[in-house]
């Protein structure tokens, strides 16, 4: 092969490698496959308890006179992740948020100890950031939204609820539990603070830090990009009632 095959076989190539990676980055990412529902506690495989074991889910009978099954309430609640990079020799934070996020949990008022908090769901098609370049790279190459749609956190056990309630309290407390982004799975644990603003209305928030690296997730290198942070905070904004 002489010279200029070479060349032309070599341009031909980069063409070609640009023309995947383009694609894979820039095309339009899979739409959200339905509304997202709350998965029962009777239907989990787990829901988290205070006893500091996974406990099998049941579901709040009439008969529970003192529990509140709740659902979150997607209209006013946030999913959301936070992450620092430097975009164009600037600091920027970069937020990605999205309100389908779904999960069930029982309370029992009058003993905070014995709450049950089901499987909470994100759907990962639907997180938005304010960049539609960021938004397709997110879902079609660094989360691969088109086959793991959901982000689930499966909780496990929870640690710092007191036995007796105190209305209008605001409690804080943790949620242990398995992370699970793309096709790995984690154990992380939430900072949740909760405030029950109404006899059927539960308000709070949840955080907590990951490295995305150990979910395997990798960012791909953009010019305008100097440094990506190694860190990611995820954070939940919820409100619950009964449904």
């Amino acid at each position: 092969m002489n010279i200029t095959k070479m060349i032309t076989a070599g341009v031909f190539a980069i063409v070609l490698l640009l023309g995947a990676v383009g694609y894979t980055v820039l095309r339009t990412p899979a739409e959200a496959s339905a509304p997202i529902s709350a998965i029962p506690l009777a239907s989990s495989s787990a829901s988290a308890s205070s006893t500091g074991t996974a406990a099998q889910a049941t579901t709040a009978t009439t008969t529970d006179v003192d529990v509140i099954l709740a659902q979150i309430v997607q209209a006013e609640s946030e999913a959301r992740f936070v992450i620092d990079e430097v975009l164009n020799n600037a600091p920027k934070t970069v937020v990605g948020t999205t309100d389908e996020v779904a999960g069930e949990l029982a309370v029992n008022p009058q003993d905070p100890s014995q709450t049950r908090v089901g499987t909470i769901q994100v759907n990962a098609r639907t997180l938005t950031t304010d960049s539609d370049f960021r938004n397709r790279a997110i879902k079609n190459q660094i989360l691969s939204a088109d086959q793991y749609e959901f982000i689930t956190f499966t909780p496990i056990k929870i640690v710092g609820l007191p036995a007796a309630g105190a209305g209008g309290a605001t409690y804080s407390f943790q949620i242990v539990g398995n992370l699970t982004i793309r096709d790995v799975t984690k154990q992380v644990t939430f900072d949740v603070t909760a405030t029950p603003t109404a006899e059927t209305r539960l308000e709070g928030t949840a955080q907590t830090t990951i490295r995305y690296a150990d979910y395997g997730i990798t960012i791909p290198q953009v010019r305008q990009v100097a440094s990506v942070s190694d860190n990611v905070r995820l954070e939940i904004d919820f409100v619950a009632t009964p449904q």
